[in-house]
């Protein structure tokens, strides 16, 4: 039946009455109708799909993935993975009525290192790569949580949070995850819902979690608290694949810069500018190539490859020889070799304008903020997810109290019924059923029905003395969990603390190095330097003229031996953007990028330099590859002679070409020692033959680079400097001779006097004793530091410093190391100590018991990545003192010895012997107490442990890692000649990299 409209109104009757409806056509506003359902379906995908929940910054399929995973198929992080494909469907047929390939396509997102900052989820088999390769079907990869995800479900079970009906209302899901993790922000988010999108960059654990901390510490006085202070501790994002960002965007032409990353923390939209790393490499016939080890987040290589490729082919960009993708597990390396004739700098800058190794990132901080889409500040942020805690730990509070109450209740029954055992025994006898005993106990002895019951369940064993006692001490706990419980409950601010607490520890387990680097300056005023790594390294120098470098960040006691075996004349660090500057025994100098020092098997400095192979190298310094406009300081040289000679920093730092002379050595002499000095310190001065001279540098007038130096001190018939380095006026002095025998003398035995005279004992010298091998000023508090002393034939005896006697200093000190007649002491070195660091053998031990996380790693990872912000003072990486040749007919090869300094406020240290020091370790002092793991503090019934304040990050400064000079080596069965021709190295300086503070975008 049809209506006048032709509409079927489906209203037939049967004997006057109309079926029963199988469905009803009505008429509609078609406008009307497409509004209302437009609008249900946009408010869908924005609460429902695209958009995080600012308290766990999860979307609802991936809270529904990490809840399936864990409350379903109890795939913790210590279970075996299962297929992925269990995982989906558990996900689809319980929680997620969609696609299976959005449910595969979110977990494989998760499990990324390359998506997220932190993955959530442990893969295993093929689940994609950065070259834009899918991952393998679900049939065939496995999965699990990962182990920092079980911190987003953890106290699920205890009521903390509010729960729904699944799809078909047969099951309950979670709202949200209690989350003990500041997920949105350290793993960010991206989507597009309907008229809005989201786009939250990831951060570093360490620093989200170090402005929770402060933020909590400034509570009641949170809306005080400003964006600015915030970033002292969040720097900007920090993206999985690293890269460059800069902090500045110029928004118009001629107008003053902005800085994108505040103004995205303070209004919640920006435009980052994010670049990939890269730094040029030289090769062979006078050709450079680019080397790329960093792209921008979210950039697919293997299109970036295709993109160069063509555009070298279009004829759009030149000077491109050969292209390669040199990747592999040890990490990304895209090489681009370039013509002889093209500049790297034009190349570089047209493969930034055309390629994504340069893009924006569109930073939105959008997120559902009590199902509703908010666009947040980052202080906002921070601020709802402490509210968040703050009621996930009243809850899970309440749920404890109740629970321990519960259990109070019951325990206090079970002990008044040991009390009065046999009564309660006969009752239960005469009782003829179950009710009747639990009626009679409840009603003789005012037993309340749960203790009846648990009465009534009691087994036998439990009547016995050790578990009354067990039950007694249970009573008790459970009273002071109580006590603490409701303290909780009543006291805000200890809420806070407990969040704080739960925070610092999960950044003592999870936290990391920060990834990318924050370049204060606008696109495209990068410097050559700022596209090379920084990295810390050990730079070495053999008496050969071999070069290596390796990073300073892998200490072990093997390669300190191996330095001593080998007799290296010289080790020192640097940044790789430094320039290492070496000299010649006749004073000219000459200058490499320790970028290019290989990591790998050894460069002849006569190959990287002007220098050939007969040119002897006796010194060499690390400095700045650019200079910041404030150096002030000078270069003290030093020769075997006792010729002085001071030079202004920025005369050396300014000459650029291949070689250029330094001080004007006169025949017979030889230069010995170069190192950095402020301009008003005191330096001292030791020759073999024991004696000493200390006078203030100021007494050396500053001089040109072509000039002769003065007298520094009077030598006698034989006697040449060994050492020479500046004057801790509350230190000491070690001296070490060739047969072993050392001492320690304190500094103010020596007094300090002119220029150019003969000096006074230091060091009583015998045939006994030997020469002077070596000295080094011992800083104040350094007697828990070690000693390594290295014999000619490699034998390594490292030793506290406090273990070298302290004796005055006209006497011969004690024999430290046993030698054969054929062998000598040829190097000593110090590294400082840290208190309560452990051995290597104490940290391996640790690792068997401890779990998958290393607490201690964490630590020294995120100390590497505030070593490149630390800005070096005059002094540091004071000298690297080597003995020089010995006199003709010795016997003896010349050594070196070399200081490393470690620009970091942490110091080094080792608890063992031989074993060298984590030059990333903290000082005891600055170091916070590691807290207890969040499941040891949910079972301990005390209050949490009290943690210290959130220090403000402060520049850090620099620490010392000396390395005493080498001596004469005794060359075994060579009769006592003189081997002085052959020596090539006898002096090393390490002079740290100025940090570079550039906001302003410079002229032209």
């Amino acid at each position: 039946m049809t209506d006048t409209n032709g509409v079927s109104t489906n209203t037939a009757s049967n004997n006057g009455a109309p079926d029963a409806f199988i469905g009803a056509v009505r008429i509609a506003d078609i406008t009307q109708e497409m509004q209302t359902a437009y609008l249900d379906y946009a408010m869908s995908v924005i609460v429902a799909r695209a958009l995080p929940d600012v308290r766990d910054g999860l979307k609802p399929v991936h809270r529904r993935i990490l809840y399936a995973m864990w409350h379903d198929l109890s795939l913790t992080y210590d279970k075996p993975h299962k297929k992925s494909a269990r995982i989906v469907g558990e996900v689809l047929g319980k929680y997620h009525p969609h696609g299976d390939a959005a449910v595969y396509d979110a977990m494989v997102r998760m499990a990324q290192p390359f998506s997220l900052r932190y993955p959530l989820i442990d893969g295993q088999g093929n689940f994609g790569s950065i070259d834009g390769d899918n991952a393998a079907a679900m049939r065939y990869t496995e999965a699990r949580l990962a182990r920092i995800a079980d911190l987003m479900l953890e106290d699920l079970e205890k009521e903390t949070v509010d729960w729904h009906d699944n799809f078909d209302n047969t099951l309950r899901e979670p709202d949200i995850l209690p989350a003990a993790l500041p997920n949105l922000l350290i793993n960010g988010s991206s989507g597009i819902a309907v008229g809005m999108a989201t786009n939250i960059p990831p951060h570093n654990l360490g620093e989200v979690v170090d402005a929770l901390a402060y933020m909590i510490d400034h509570y009641d006085h949170v809306d005080a608290i400003t964006t600015e202070a915030l970033m002292r501790f969040i720097k900007g994002p920090d993206f999985p694949t690293g890269g460059i960002l800069y902090r500045y965007r110029e928004e118009n032409k001629g107008e003053e810069e902005a800085d994108a990353i505040a103004q995205g923390y303070s209004v919640g939209k920006s435009r980052l500018i994010l670049q990939a790393k890269a730094h040029f490499e030289e090769i062979s016939r006078g050709r450079t190539r680019i080397v790329i080890t960093e792209l921008p987040y979210q950039t697919n290589k293997t299109a970036l490859l295709e993109r160069i490729a063509d555009l070298v082919r279009d004829g759009k960009i030149e000077g491109i020889g050969d292209l390669r993708d040199e990747s592999d597990r040890t990490g990304m390396r895209i090489v681009i070799e370039l013509t002889r004739s093209a500049d790297p700098k034009a190349v570089l800058a047209d493969l930034f304008k055309y390629t994504p190794l340069q893009q924006t990132f569109g930073m939105q901080l959008l997120a559902l903020v009590d199902g509703q889409p908010r666009l947040l500040s980052l202080k906002r942020m921070l601020q709802l997810f402490i509210q968040h805690r703050q009621e996930i730990i009243r809850r899970r509070s309440e749920f404890d109290l109740k629970k321990a109450k519960e259990r109070a209740h019951i325990v206090e029954g079970l002990l008044r019924a040991l009390d009065i055992l046999d009564e309660v025994i006969q009752t239960i006898r005469r009782s003829q059923t179950v009710e009747t005993a639990r009626n009679n106990l409840m009603h003789n002895f005012k037993f309340t029905e749960l203790q009846a019951q648990a009465i009534l369940d009691m087994q036998l064993r439990r009547l016995a003395a050790l578990e009354r006692k067990k039950l007694q001490e249970e009573y008790k706990e459970l009273k002071q969990r109580i006590a603490y419980l409701e303290d909780l409950l009543a006291n805000p601010h200890k809420v806070l603390g407990v969040i704080k607490e739960e925070l610092l520890a999960i950044k003592q387990e999870f936290g990391d190095a920060r990834r990318t680097q924050i370049v204060d300056r606008t696109k495209g005023t990068l410097t050559t330097t700022d596209l090379l790594p920084d990295q810390r390294v050990w730079v070495s120098l053999s008496k050969n003229g071999d070069l290596r470098r390796q990073a300073v960040s892998k200490p072990s006691a093997s390669i300190v031996r191996q330095v001593g075996k080998d007799s290296q004349v010289a080790l020192l660090t640097a940044s790789t953007r430094d320039y290492l500057y070496v000299f010649s025994k006749d004073g000219r100098c000459s200058r490499i990028g320790v970028h290019e020092i290989p990591e790998e098997g050894s460069k002849k400095v006569a190959d990287l330099t002007g220098f050939t192979g007969r040119d002897a190298i006796t010194a060499a310094l690390a400095l700045p590859r650019e200079r910041n406009g404030d150096e002030t300081g000078f270069i003290f040289l030093v020769t075997e002679q006792g010729i002085v000679k001071r030079v202004r920093t920025e005369d050396v730092q300014s000459n650029t070409g291949s070689e250029f002379t330094v001080i004007n050595v006169e025949e017979g002499d030889r230069l010995l020692r170069a190192f950095r000095t402020q301009g008003e310190q005191e330096v001292i001065l030791v020759s073999a033959q024991g004696q000493s001279i200390r006078f203030n540098e100021e007494e050396v007038r500053s001089m040109g680079l072509s000039a002769g130096g003065v007298g520094g001190m009077k030598l006698k018939p034989n006697d040449r400097i060994v050492y020479a380095g500046l004057v801790d006026p509350t230190g000491e002095l070690l001296t070490v001779t060739r047969a072993g025998f050392a001492k320690r003398s304190p500094l103010a035995d020596y007094s300090a006097q002119g220029r150019n005279g003969g000096g006074i004992v230091t060091h009583k010298v015998t045939d006994k004793t030997g020469e002077v091998a070596a000295a080094l000023v011992l800083p104040t508090r350094s007697e828990s530091d070690w000693l390594v002393f290295v014999t000619a034939r490699g034998v390594a005896k490292p030793m506290l410093a406090v273990e070298v006697p302290a004796m005055g200093r006209g006497v011969q000190g004690k024999a430290l190391v046993e030698l054969s007649s054929q062998d000598a002491i040829v190097a000593v070195w110090r590294i400082e100590s840290v208190k309560g660091e452990k051995s290597e053998e104490q940290r391996e031990e640790s690792e068997v018991s401890r779990t998958p996380i290393d607490r201690t790693r964490s630590t020294t990872e995120r100390s590497t990545a505030e070593r490149s912000t630390t800005k070096r003072s005059a002094t540091d990486g004071e000298t690297v003192p080597l003995a020089s040749p010995p006199p003709a007919g010795s016997g003896v090869k010349s050594g070196g010895s070399v200081k490393k300094t470690v620009t970091d406020k942490k110091s080094i240290s080792t608890a063992d012997k031989g074993k060298p020091a984590n030059v990333d370790q903290q000082p005891s002092e600055a170091r916070t107490p590691s807290p207890p793991t969040l499941n040891e503090r949910k079972k301990k019934a005390v209050p949490p442990l009290q943690t210290p304040e959130v220090q403000t990050p402060e520049e850090a400064t620099p620490v010392a890692f000396e390395f005493i000079e080498q001596v004469p080596e005794v060359q075994p069965g060579k009769g006592g000649k003189s081997d002085r021709g052959k020596s090539k190295l006898s002096a090393v300086v390490s002079v740290p990299e100025a940090q570079i503070k550039t906001k302003k975008k410079p002229k032209a």
